[in-house]
């Protein structure tokens, strides 16, 4: 690096970044500095990070200069910190009073940013010996069964339930803040606090949900200490983003004690800054599964029957006067090769009447004494028509990539236009590519589908969108590539169909 700086650059030197590095640099030798590089680069190598390098001819020589100022300060962080033990860390240590002193029963959710910070708060509980606890990150192999030993009840595992399996604690960077049944506990706590705000209103919406026993959930969020306050004023940034918010959906609850700053109706989604997608119309995956969830606390045996059911499986039954619809027909439920489900209302002259969710949910509702009925002559003349018409509907408004108002369709259009407009500058970005490459040939997981549906709501620019797909794709939640075209169906699958008869 030396060899690099001429006499002109030397000015960006001041003198305390001379003294510091003669404090600094003479304790880590040549050798040191490429044991500590490697290690860096292995752990990132080994978390499945990947790096882009860019050729030295591009940057002016002063950035040399700002390189070694920058390692000097490092250098002397790493010096500073490194007999630190986490016995001395006060934010743990409170962390840990109020998981075993103050909430030594109830069951707890821990959300950090990093990977990292979630693995050391991991570790130290194990070394105080705190039972019942458990980390999920990216990397976990099933965030899904960590979900479901740490809520039960939720996500109906009876089987778990009191059982050594079962966690109290559970320990989590933003993989389990959307998509996942955590209802069972009524305690979140934010190890530290997110820049995006949105993140803090979907980790509590993951206990604030259908199936909550509890008459108030707690919010619990760790801020810096003042000194630290002082110097990265997080606290200062986020009152500032949150006062943004409030001014454009309003707000009359208290964040923040002490602080004239409110989100309650942001949280509450006002405005529908935070709506779903048109498409899904309501929670729809919370909907179906307390409907399930009821039938089968009535009646346990029902799970058992229903799942040993074949697909194709049809029924029959009356039609109610409780609905405006009125007429003869057959509901189909079916899944495309996309694992898109779809339920398609079609009378008994072959004319769609719906293809809303919520209401063609409406319209099958019944209970276990409903009279069965014989199925309509053209019952499965019907069931085809409504292959047929989703067929076509997935090819007619988007073709591979679903609806044209649908996340994936609208982040598609955008990154490659993005993509396309910075190719042949610094800005052109392999990942990217890649992301882009996924979500044209792959469906988005449901975390996915759901962050960018509420980033592009509140008016994400393509930057931002392109920083955040990236990110998505590097901790595996961005699309479902795990199925082969070989697995795929060439049409959409019958799952079940009921008729509707006078």
């Amino acid at each position: 690096i030396d060899a690099l700086i001429t006499d002109k650059d030397t000015d960006l030197i001041t003198d305390n970044d001379e003294k510091e590095g003669d404090n600094i640099w003479e304790k880590f030798s040549e050798e040191k500095i490429e044991e500590i590089g490697a290690q860096v680069y292995e752990s990132f190598r080994r978390n499945g990070k990947k790096f882009n390098w860019i050729n030295s001819s591009l940057f002016k020589n002063k950035l040399v200069v700002h390189l070694k100022s920058d390692s000097t300060r490092l250098m002397k962080i790493l010096e500073l910190g490194k007999d630190w033990t986490p016995n001395k860390d006060k934010q743990l240590n409170a962390l840990v009073k109020l998981c075993t002193e103050q909430y030594p029963n109830e069951k707890i959710l821990i959300f950090t940013q990093y990977a990292d910070t979630a693995q050391y708060i991991f570790d130290y509980f194990k070394q105080k010996e705190i039972s019942k606890v458990e980390v999920v990150t990216g990397d976990s192999e099933n965030p899904t069964l960590l979900a479901n030993r740490f809520s039960p009840v939720s996500n109906n595992k009876p089987h778990l339930i009191n059982s050594e399996k079962e966690l109290r604690i559970l320990i989590s960077t933003d993989v389990l803040s959307e998509g996942q049944n955590l209802q069972d506990a009524h305690i979140v706590l934010n190890y530290d606090l997110p820049w995006a705000i949105i993140r803090l209103i979907q980790r509590a919406g993951r206990v604030d949900r259908i199936g909550q026993k509890s008459e108030r959930i707690l919010c619990y969020s760790v801020l810096p200490e003042e000194g630290v306050e002082r110097i990265i004023n997080l606290r200062e940034r986020l009152k500032r983003r949150i006062t943004e918010n409030a001014e454009v959906v309003g707000s009359d609850e208290i964040f923040f004690e002490g602080d004239p700053v409110n989100i309650q109706d942001l949280y509450n989604e006002k405005a529908g800054i935070l709506d779903e997608d048109e498409e899904t119309e309501v929670d729809l995956a919370s909907y179906a599964y307390q409907i399930w969830k009821n039938a089968i606390d009535k009646e346990p045996n029902l799970e058992k029957k229903v799942k040993h059911l074949p697909d194709v499986t049809f029924a029959t039954k009356g039609l109610s006067d409780k609905f405006e619809f009125n007429e003869e027909g057959v509901i189909t439920y079916a899944r495309t090769s996309d694992n898109n489900d779809y339920l398609v209302l079609i009378d008994k002259d072959k004319n769609i009447v719906t293809q809303s969710q919520l209401r063609i949910l409406n319209i099958a509702k019944c209970n276990a004494e409903e009279e069965p009925l014989p199925r309509l002559k053209n019952h499965y003349e019907l069931v085809a028509k409504a292959v047929k018409e989703i067929s076509e509907n997935e090819a007619k408004i988007g073709g591979q990539l679903g609806r044209k108002n649908s996340a994936r369709y609208r982040v598609y259009k955008r990154l490659e236009k993005y993509y396309q407009d910075n190719i042949g500058t610094l800005f052109e970005n392999e990942d990217l590519k890649r992301a882009i490459e996924e979500i044209y040939k792959y469906p988005l997981r449901e975390v996915a589908r759901e962050i960018l549906n509420r980033q592009l709501k509140s008016g994400i620019d393509d930057e931002q969108l392109a920083e955040l797909v990236v990110s998505l794709r590097e901790e595996n939640k961005l699309s479902r590539i795990e199925e082969t075209d070989s697995d795929k169906f060439s049409a959409p699958k019958i799952i079940c169909s009921m008729g509707l008869k006078k």
